[in-house]
């Protein structure tokens, strides 16, 4: 059996995940730059999947970075929604605090996000399909000049 497995998989007819092998992902992002925005997204560029569809790790990390060094920002939240393939765990916040929390919506606020911080989400995540999968940003808040719309994540 271990040979033809490992001859099938050369010959690129089995993938890793039919193997039962943990596998590697990476994702690009299409996120629109606003000029004059003084926020940074922070997304995951490499990840690693377990063989049941599961983000290693504790899972993926988006977050926040505010560039500026003279303003503080108020009202600041950052929602990751669900657009394909991806369904979400209970997340844990850093900078803030988490006000949403669903299998497809995670959202995470702060009062006030101060020069130089950061505001982030940790979220245990499960890959329906490890090959096509995606989440849009949305970003608001007050004392900026950056889009809601922050653009998708994934592959």
């Amino acid at each position: 059996m271990r040979t033809s497995a490992t001859v099938l998989a050369a010959a690129g007819i089995v993938t890793a995940a039919q193997l039962g092998f943990a596998g590697a992902a990476s994702a690009q992002t299409s996120a629109p730059k606003s000029s004059g925005c003084p926020i940074d997204l922070v997304y995951p560029g490499r990840f690693y999947v377990n063989s049941h569809g599961w983000v290693t790790n504790g899972g993926l990390y988006f977050g926040l970075k505010n560039k500026s060094t003279t303003k503080s920002f108020s009202k600041v939240t950052l929602t990751v929604t669900d657009v394909k393939n991806i369904r979400f765990g209970t997340a844990k916040a850093t900078g803030g605090k988490i006000t949403k929390n669903t299998t497809k919506v995670v959202s995470v606020y702060t009062l006030t996000l101060k020069k130089k911080a950061s505001l982030g989400m940790k979220v245990p995540t499960h890959l329906l399909n490890t090959h096509t999968y995606k989440v849009k940003f949305t970003l608001k808040g007050t004392g900026w000049n950056c889009a809601s719309d922050q653009g998708t994540w994934g592959s």
